[in-house]
């Protein structure tokens, strides 16, 4: 349902004119300014109520309303609802496994999304869990320049978690990144000796 209010329903005695092709036309009485409109075959728009006097555009309502509602729906879709991809690891995961796993939070926070790291104990793994607090501080180090660290690790039970956010411009650092490894290394001449 539309909130401006058009031609009749607008009730101020005097409006500043917008005409339809952008121009200011002035301050005018409202008889006037529907004269105009009506003129024109086209609506009068209440555009800005709170301004004194109100602002009215003279436009084709229906062209303007299903414009704006387009305008909203692609801002809409541009929005990206953050969720919270979690990582689990153990207390004794290997080299390959835990590189493999924080490669996998790198690509969950390029597409913006919040990461949870969760070191899950089992058994008599639960009287060390000072090797899941070294895995999640691991994680901490490697990732400090991608991240903002939400909260320490939490122990709950049989599990010490992490929650972690992208950082603002991490587009922009990791753009750095892939700049800095497909950068060549120059190669060195050989010099032949002097005989």
């Amino acid at each position: 349902m539309p909130k401006e209010r058009i031609n009749n329903q607008i009730t101020a005695e005097k409006v500043r004119l917008i005409g339809p092709d952008g121009k200011q036309i002035g301050v005018i009485s409202l008889k006037e300014a529907l004269r105009k409109a009506e003129n024109m075959d086209l609506d009068l728009v209440e555009i800005s109520p709170n301004a004194v006097p109100p602002v009215c555009r003279i436009l084709d309502f229906s062209k303007y309303y299903f414009e704006k509602e387009k305008k909203a729906k692609e801002a809409r879709k541009r929005q990206h609802e953050v969720e919270v991809k979690e990582i689990k690891f153990g207390p004794n995961t290997e080299e390959h496994d835990y590189n493999f796993k924080k490669n996998n939070a790198i690509k969950f926070l390029k597409q913006h999304n919040k990461v949870k790291f969760t070191v899950r104990f089992r058994g008599r793994q639960m009287a060390h869990k000072e090797l899941g607090y070294k895995v999640l501080d691991k994680l901490k180090e490697d990732l400090a320049h991608l991240v903002d660290i939400d909260g320490e690790p939490v122990a709950d039970r049989n599990m010490i978690s992490m929650v972690v956010s992208p950082k603002k411009d991490i587009d922009r650092i990791l753009a750095s990144e892939t700049k800095k490894e497909e950068t060549p290394i120059p190669a060195v001449e050989k010099s032949e000796p002097n005989t």
